[in-house]
């Protein structure tokens, strides 16, 4: 029998893997962008945004598992998948549309989406609220390094 954190693992996984679908020129764009002097830890990026939706797959599977298959579950579960495509999207589109602006946009709807998500999700467990702190806390910080890089890179707003 399928469990269902094998199938919230395997959406996250699925969604993630599409997010990085983009042309090596839009790379060598986001390569060419002027990063604040502050930004040492960028190599640490991918690691600690899959620390985030590894808690946001574990925070999934517990709200599921309180009342599967209910339509108040099945919207909040829509809500996490929300969240997670605005977050990859962030990569893939602000290179394809070459604009650090878009990414400001989509990073600060996450934002706002994560608080909304454990507002919702608090009620129902508190663990799983819990377990999205780590996206509430770092998605203004990658938001802010982007708002920052606009400055940096006048042309590329």
């Amino acid at each position: 029998m399928i469990q269902s954190w094998m199938v919230i693992a395997a959406v996250t996984a699925l969604v993630a893997v599409g997010g990085v679908l983009f042309k090596p020129r839009d790379l060598k764009w986001a390569i060419g962008l002027r990063r604040p002097k502050w930004l040492t830890f960028e190599p640490l990026i991918p690691v600690i945004w899959t620390a985030i939706f590894i808690c946001g797959a574990w925070s999934a599977n517990i709200v599921w598992q309180q009342n599967p298959g209910s339509t108040k579950i099945w919207l909040l579960m829509s809500l996490y998948l929300l969240l997670e495509i605005v977050t990859v999207s962030y990569t893939s589109v602000t290179l394809r549309l070459r604009s650090l602006q878009v990414g400001t946009i989509l990073g600060g709807s996450g934002a706002v989406l994560s608080i909304i998500l454990a507002l919702a999700v608090f009620p129902i467990s508190r663990l799983a609220a819990g377990l999205l702190l780590p996206y509430i806390i770092w998605s203004p910080v990658g938001t802010y390094t982007t708002e920052e890089m606009i400055q940096l890179n006048p042309g590329a707003e």
